[in-house]
């Protein structure tokens, strides 16, 4: 292992990032790091829950603090259209309106808006769409999204982009999505006025080589304080997943900025892009199972529905600091799913971030402790191919 001393942070600007270490081993861009935002510092490589509507779902801020998220995502779409980002303005901001004292990220909106489909129309200037609330007309702009993001106040917002599925996108199609959100990365970046909030740009081109390659370039020869990959943890398989990682990572080896791949949340799957060198990631996988009965554990992945755990008195996993295994077994677990009981989701929802989030902490020390090659094997051993690859891991 070889301690590593770069650093990020421009004048000026609300964010500072250490590369704390990087194993010596060119077989992997593996790194520790250390995210410094105005609401509190984020140990990286790490995983933020998403609280889509200012909340993860079942959890207060304390079962947040509890499973040891650093910090959360929250989206731009949804609050926009309710309760209203100048309503959360006037109510002090998203901080004091969640009651959440950790650092924000904020995404820009463009993906849950272009996942609309026959409800919006793109153009080269944004978005035109209709609210799958009400039917209601709305239109988002990059100069619009940074308004919103900045009402919000996030430690970070996102640029507007145009993704696209990577796998199921002609390459015409692409191409056009990756030249439109360079201009609104542009675009986002002249609006951008608030001091107290980084701005990440996007990083696009899908699975075509090249274009991934054209895009890293161009929006790291801009400047913002991180660089997301996006249009990934779509409808690709992991192989092509890793693939475009290859590409775009090794453009960035002498660019200290984190780097934050989206939507991206199964174990094995951030374990393989940690390996690629990313540093942040967030996703609505581990809660969304969860509510469904799913529960994380080595090896895989439980049903806590299935018959068999109804006179089980063991916990979820043994050893595990969540509070729905220090206190509670499986057969209480599955009797509060048969009856429909709202606690269900907030214990499996707690195991399953708890779950995330410890994973990542042991990931974080393989790679201070020079052992990441070993933690990978063994992590990748025992589980089962059903955590391996996971679609759909966005919030729509």
């Amino acid at each position: 292992m070889t301690a590593v001393r770069s650093t990020w942070a421009p004048p000026g600007r609300p964010l500072r990032f250490d590369v704390l270490a990087s194993p010596a081993d060119p077989a992997t861009r593996a790194r520790r790091g250390r995210l410094t935002l105005p609401h509190g510092t984020v140990e990286t490589p790490t995983f933020m829950p998403v609280g889509t509507n200012a909340t993860v779902k079942a959890l207060d801020p304390d079962d947040l603090r509890e499973v040891g998220a650093a910090m959360i995502l929250a989206n731009t779409y949804h609050l926009y259209l309710r309760p209203g980002h100048e309503r959360i303005a006037r109510l002090g901001g998203l901080h004091a309106f969640m009651a959440w004292d950790r650092p924000i990220l904020t995404d820009s909106g463009g993906f849950q808006v272009v996942s609309l489909a026959d409800l919006r129309e793109i153009d080269d200037d944004g978005v035109t769409f209709r609210s799958h609330l009400d039917g209601s007309t709305h239109r988002f702009t990059p100069e619009h999204s940074i308004a919103v993001q900045e009402a919000l106040g996030a430690d970070v917002a996102v640029a507007l982009d145009h993704p696209v599925p990577p796998h199921a996108s002609a390459r015409a199609l692409v191409e056009d999505a990756m030249v439109r959100t360079h201009a609104w990365a542009v675009r986002s970046l002249e609006a951008h006025r608030r001091p107290d909030q980084a701005l990440f740009g996007i990083v696009q081109g899908g699975l075509e080589p090249d274009l991934r390659a054209d895009s890293t370039r161009a929006i790291a020869s801009l400047p913002f304080d991180g660089i997301c990959i996006g249009g990934l943890a779509g409808d690709e398989t992991p192989d092509q997943r890793r693939a475009a990682l290859d590409v775009a990572v090794p453009l960035l080896a002498d660019d200290a900025r984190p780097r934050y791949l989206m939507g991206l949340g199964s174990p094995l799957d951030m374990l393989d892009a940690v390996d690629a060198g990313i540093d942040l990631f967030d996703s609505v996988l581990p809660a969304r199972v969860a509510r469904n009965g799913t529960l994380w554990v080595p090896g895989g992945r439980i049903n806590i529905r299935n018959a068999r755990f109804l006179d089980d008195p063991r916990p979820v996993l043994e050893g595990c600091p969540c509070r729905l295994c220090r206190s509670f077994s499986r057969a209480y677990l599955a009797h509060l799913f048969r009856a429909e009981e709202l606690l269900a989701y907030r214990l499996a929802t707690c195991h399953n971030l708890t779950f995330t989030l410890d994973f990542m902490a042991r990931l974080r020390q393989s790679v201070e402790a020079g052992t990441f090659h070993q933690f990978r094997r063994e992590e990748a051993a025992r589980r089962v191919p059903d955590d391996h690859h996971a679609t759909g891991q966005r919030d729509r």
